[in-house]
């Protein structure tokens, strides 16, 4: 496959870069934000996201009133949280933190960005301090194709890390060699308890086509870059259409691509009339298409705006103008 080719033979070069980038900013970092007022109200209510729903909400169909989408698992995951990307140990910990404390609660890390033991420190000195339950508290990571050839391993050392008892989520983090029986390793630790819901990162119609039939639990999730510049207009409901949640990195565009997209225009003008931030309008946007959104950020103000999108709605003239902006550009390599 051309996507899964791509990425055996660039994966090298991305572990070269690594390290590096787990020193640069997150994405709403990379500039100033909009100087307009953060919108406040009341904090994001939460739902029993570790506990299997029972009730009759449909599978993958966002709940804004929760503020959180019931899985093909069986949980309910909330749909807005943090990324963690290139946040190094204090301040993923603090931002973990400055989210649970503003009532996020959907943390996103991975064995890439190096921070597994900030996200699980950060997680439980929240529990402590504001009194929140484990089983509030929806955390994803990652197993990345140069573990594929131990992925027991890989897994064992997740739990360590983050040492949260089990972990809500678990991908793959893109294709590569023995992404198969990486997963179906992942599905015995589901028969475990050990993890609790499944999904992959960087898989399109190409790959899932391919991959689905491979295995024996139905993914919960899938996770791709996506935003104004880069819509997955196709891949998005060929996605959703099977009972799987999609979720996007990147969502302010990424590294070096955030300024451009907090200052397009057409973005802009609607955040004016509804008196919010470009970023807001963005992540709304995204939730408004059935898109889970985990924005980076290390600042407290910033975490705090990102999600407060609960305040106002885009109209459909609205979307369509951001659907029109849709350029099929890509801002990373997988």
């Amino acid at each position: 496959m051309r996507r899964r080719a791509i990425a055996a033979l660039l994966a090298a070069a991305f572990l070269l870069g690594s390290c590096a980038s787990q020193n640069e900013v997150s994405e709403t970092e990379s500039s100033d934000r909009n100087d307009e007022a953060i919108q406040k109200t009341e904090e994001p209510e939460t739902s029993n996201t570790g506990t299997k729903n029972t009730g009759s909400e449909e599978v993958g169909v966002f709940d804004f009133e929760s503020r959180s989408v019931l899985l093909n698992s069986g949980y309910t995951m909330p749909i807005m949280g943090l990324g963690t990307y290139s946040l190094d140990h204090d301040t993923c910990v603090n931002s973990v933190m400055s989210l649970l404390e503003n009532g996020g609660r959907l943390i996103d890390t991975a064995y890439m960005y190096g921070n597994e033991e900030a996200v699980g420190e950060g997680v439980r000195r929240a529990m402590e301090e504001y009194g929140i339950d484990r089983e509030d508290i929806f955390v994803i990571t990652k197993i990345y194709p140069t573990q594929f050839d131990d992925p027991e391993a890989a897994i064992d050392a997740a739990l360590e890390k983050l040492d949260l008892e089990y972990i809500d989520m678990m991908l793959l983090h893109h294709p590569g060699t023995g992404d198969i029986e990486a997963y179906q390793a992942m599905e015995k630790y589901v028969e475990a308890g050990k993890i609790r819901s499944l999904g992959l990162s960087n898989w399109y119609v190409e790959e899932l086509t391919d991959f689905l039939p491979e295995i024996s639990i139905m993914p919960a999730l899938v996770q791709n870059e996506i935003h104004p510049y880069y819509q997955e207009q196709d891949v998005v409901p060929f996605i959703q259409e099977k009972g799987i949640v999609v979720q996007c990195w990147y969502p302010l565009g990424g590294r070096g691509h955030t300024k451009e997209m907090l200052s397009d225009e057409t973005i802009n003008e609607i955040a004016e009339a509804h008196h919010v931030s470009a970023a807001q309008v963005i992540l709304r946007w995204d939730l408004q298409r059935g898109i889970v959104v985990i924005p980076g950020s290390s600042n407290p103000e910033h975490i705090k705006e990102n999600l407060d999108l609960f305040s106002f709605e885009l109209s459909e003239e609205e979307m369509q103008q951001i659907n029109a902006l849709d350029r099929n550009e890509k801002h990373d390599w997988y």
